[in-house]
């Protein structure tokens, strides 16, 4: 695996941390600057939202730069946002800086995603998208534990310092790993323009109602996973009977277990993609259904917090990867949709979650929810299937059909 590949990987370990590290820093954020909670929720809400639709658009506006340059001024930028947001006093302008850093962000990683499986084997997508996507899993292990702990020693704004200076190293990693043009794997027009096609060239390579479905399903299967993610600490606190010093370690064990799942299903989904969505989606299910009964139960909760872990984002994986593979004349958006497929998800998710939430259901509720999304992509990828089918058994009576005559005609005996 080129080193550039890891370099990326570290790229996006500082920004995963960015995006989920407010989870603890909300509270001092409120009270330095005198707001609301949940006006300091709605930085979050900003992220998200800045991911979701920056992805698409970051690269479409990119398209016509060469790749190293548009990490490096992706990189920057999201840096550079973290040093304002680090010295404002004004909550409008953190508001703005985490909307651009977002932007930053989707950009990033949706060229990062194409940098990477252009450096690589055709047949080593997944494992080069593995590296990226443990970027995130080691940021909910490591980065957003330790932005938590320095906000709570020195302040929230030293989270986003410490933010900003690991970008540093990273932006001068990519300035001298990352080759300056498309590497010689990539397709035939990065070749011969140093560029992927053209955006319109692109999006009607991404028409493909296979390559939606799969969009679709990485949608659901990461709402999912942070619709239960995000309530886990008042999810074994108030359901599970352990204490607040919990929380952290729990989080941990499921950023772990997450680790290993984009790992393993990194390196599976270039061989064997099946062999982890089939059996892998089946026990993801079992497993919600599982830990909605079994919550009570902290020895259980504790070994399903890990397991939850490790499926959700060895399904998710294996997912991203097959878009990717289905988005071949399609690199760069291939990269941004599967992006914005991810963030859908993570928002969706806690939405839905805090909805149930809200509504008197109960900490178990994300759960259940959880293995009802699993299940709704299951049902999705069954009804595919059987549109498929239905389509190639039309196909084949219109062939047989058209064959019948011809051949009628040609065996008549003449009179």
């Amino acid at each position: 695996m080129p080193f550039a590949i890891y370099v990326l990987g570290l790229a996006v370990f500082a920004q995963g941390t960015s995006e989920f590290m407010l989870s603890g820093l909300n509270p001092d954020i409120a009270r330095e600057l005198n707001i609301p909670i949940s006006a300091a929720g709605a930085l979050t809400s900003a992220f998200a939202a800045g991911m979701i639709v920056g992805a698409p658009l970051m690269a479409v506006l990119s398209l016509r730069w060469p790749r190293r340059r548009a990490l490096l001024a992706f990189l920057v930028a999201f840096m550079l946002v973290h040093v304002v947001g680090a010295v404002t006093s004004s909550f409008a302008v953190l508001l703005a800086t985490r909307a651009l850093g977002a932007l930053a962000n989707a950009g990033f990683l949706a060229v990062g995603l194409a940098t990477a499986t252009a450096m690589v084997r055709p047949d080593a997508k997944g494992r080069a998208t593995s590296v990226l996507l443990g970027g995130i899993t080691l940021a909910c292990v490591a980065g957003v534990p330790a932005g938590a702990a320095l906000g709570q020693a020195l302040g929230w704004r030293s989270a986003f310092w410490a933010v900003a200076l690991i970008c540093l190293p990273a932006v001068f990693a990519v300035l001298r790993s990352v080759p300056a043009g498309v590497p010689a794997t990539g397709t035939p027009d990065d070749r011969a323009n140093d560029r992927p096609a053209g955006a319109r060239g692109q999006l009607r390579a991404l028409r493909s109602p296979r390559l939606l479905v799969v969009l679709l399903l990485a949608a659901l299967v990461n709402a999912a996973t942070f619709c239960t993610f995000t309530y886990l600490g008042p999810l074994i606190t108030e359901v599970g009977g352990f204490s607040e010093d919990w929380v952290a370690p729990v989080l941990a064990l499921f950023g772990l277990g997450s680790f290993a799942g984009a790992t393993v299903g990194g390196r599976m989904s270039d061989t064997r993609p099946m062999l982890v969505l089939v059996p892998g989606g089946i026990a993801l299910l079992a497993g919600w259904t599982l830990f909605t009964a079994a919550a009570g139960n902290q020895v259980v909760a504790l070994l399903l917090v890990f397991v939850q872990g490790t499926l959700s984002f060895a399904v998710g994986s294996t997912l991203i990867t097959r878009i990717l593979y289905a988005a071949t004349r399609a690199p760069s958006l291939g990269g941004a949709f599967a992006t914005s497929a991810l963030n859908v998800g993570a928002a969706a998710g806690p939405a839905l979650g805090g909805a149930a939430i809200a509504a008197g259901l109960g900490y178990r509720s994300p759960l259940w929810l959880s293995a009802l999304l699993v299940a709704a992509a299951f049902v999705t990828a069954g009804v595919a299937q059987a549109v498929r089918s239905v389509r190639a058994a039309r196909g084949m009576r219109a062939s047989a059909r058209e064959d019948v005559p011809a051949s009628g005609i040609a065996e008549r005996p003449r009179a």
